[in-house]
């Protein structure tokens, strides 16, 4: 507790973050029905916040390095609340895309901002136990932000309010509690054609999580609305899938370690496949089955972006880790982009249903792929592998924050018994130089 201490403020931040972050995932797709819009115009604004979280993502170290951490984040969360209150002032598709694009780019920036900030305060020996602290908040948050729709509902101006709240208080510890000023981190660099290079498997894997976690995060709540459930339920069904998709993350993930990654990577795929199809044919409008479904569907699909991760490290060479961290937070970006309004107009269509004939598909594709590849190129060598980490889809930071060996000591290769203590990415992050 004593190395995490300087952290509080910088968690608590987190925390109020994700938590309004949270909210607005769920709120904003319920209440555009209630406003009448359509499935397809709702998968719309989903899709502006991934485009502007894309743009954010590159462009927050240049922000850091021209103003500082304080500022950029104060200056950020200001035209974050600002944007989510005026959806509840401008009630029309096309603003709501509008704000839920720069939402999504200021979210970008504050995740980053924060994540460098951590990734600064923090020393070798405690940041094993920080990066399980930070991605406990990260659930915690998340989880009970879905409860706080049925307490304020849906409807009105009182939601928005609380949800403004949560990223204007974020600035108060970090701005009265912290009076670190740690360097910017370098900027991110990449290159798309290289990062397919290193494993094309890796890079579908990314995508297939876009399109299909994304599309559960903009689209679920209208799915499940869909089926007649009330706002309660609503939200318990969207934390059902947050939690599953923690519960597997780390067996499977261990279970990586030892043996080719691509026969981890096809379980998850095909759990995808068996989990969609039996949302699709057997829960019917069960809110029973429907909670135990979207439980098994988030356990094997959402750790996919972590182990695809793993896996283009165990292809790449000594110093390219950082920039698969940038490159596959780029594809995944870009499908997430498409994901919700693909899966929204195929509800618009055919129903509810379709939205996991959509996840579906696309897992079965990625299984097929998975299949090719382990004929197409042999597994990975042992001495070239790198230990599975848990991953944030938040910024390239924290791949950096998940890399950094203990100082002093170089991450030892894979045994035949697994993986020993290597970092998922070794880039060191310029960022470290003051602590």
């Amino acid at each position: 507790m004593d190395s995490l201490r300087p952290l509080i403020p910088l968690l608590a931040t987190t925390g109020l973050l994700i938590a309004g972050n949270g909210l607005a995932g769920t709120l904003v797709p319920l209440r555009g029905a209630e406003e009448g819009m359509s499935t397809t115009v709702i998968g719309l604004v989903g899709t502006g916040y991934y485009l502007g979280f894309m743009v954010g993502c590159w462009a927050t170290p240049k922000l850091l390095q021209a103003v500082g951490h304080i500022r950029a984040f104060s200056a950020v969360a200001a035209i974050a609340a600002c944007a989510s209150l005026a959806m509840v002032l401008l009630i029309d598709p096309w603003s709501w895309f509008l704000m839920r694009a720069i939402t999504g780019l200021c979210f970008a920036s504050l995740f980053a901002n924060i994540e460098s900030w951590i990734n600064a305060s923090v020393s070798n020996a405690s940041r094993a136990r920080s990066l399980t602290v930070y991605r406990f908040v990260d659930l915690g948050a998340v989880t009970v932000s879905q409860y706080m729709l049925p307490v304020f509902g849906v409807d009105g101006f009182l939601v928005f309010a609380v949800m403004t709240m949560l990223i204007m208080l974020s600035v108060v510890p970090v701005s009265v509690a912290d009076r670190s000023n740690p360097a910017p981190p370098a900027p991110f660099s990449f290159s798309p054609r290289r990062v397919i290079e290193i494993s094309p498997l890796a890079v579908a894997g990314a995508i297939t999580v876009g399109l299909s976690g994304a599309s559960f995060r903009s689209v679920g709540p209208l799915y499940a609305a869909g089926l007649g459930m009330d706002v309660n339920t609503v939200a318990t069904f969207m934390s059902a899938g947050i939690v599953g998709g923690i519960a597997l993350q780390y067996p499977l993930g261990y279970y990586s370690d030892k043996v080719d990654r691509r026969v981890v990577l096809l379980i998850s795929a095909v759990g995808g496949v068996l989990s969609s199809l039996f949302l699709v044919s057997i829960a019917g409008a069960s809110i029973p089955l429907n909670l135990v479904g979207i439980f098994v569907f988030g356990a094997f699909v959402l750790p996919v972006y972590s182990l695809a991760c793993a896996h283009a490290n165990d292809r790449a060479e000594p110093g390219e880790y950082v920039q698969i961290a940038a490159g596959m937070l780029f594809f995944w970006a870009i499908s997430a982009s498409v994901g919700p309004l693909v899966a929204s107009v195929l509800i618009d269509y055919f129903g509810p249903p379709a939205f996991f004939v959509f996840t579906l598909v696309m897992h079965a594709g990625y299984g097929l792929f998975t299949l090719w590849r382990m004929v197409m190129r042999e597994p990975a060598d042992e001495s070239q592998r790198r230990r599975w980490a848990a991953l944030l889809r938040t910024s390239p930071v924290f791949a950096r924050m998940a890399a950094d060996p203990p100082e002093g000591t170089e991450a030892p290769p894979a045994t035949k018994r697994g993986i020993r203590a290597q970092g998922a990415l070794q880039g060191e992050d310029k960022g470290r130089q003051t602590r």
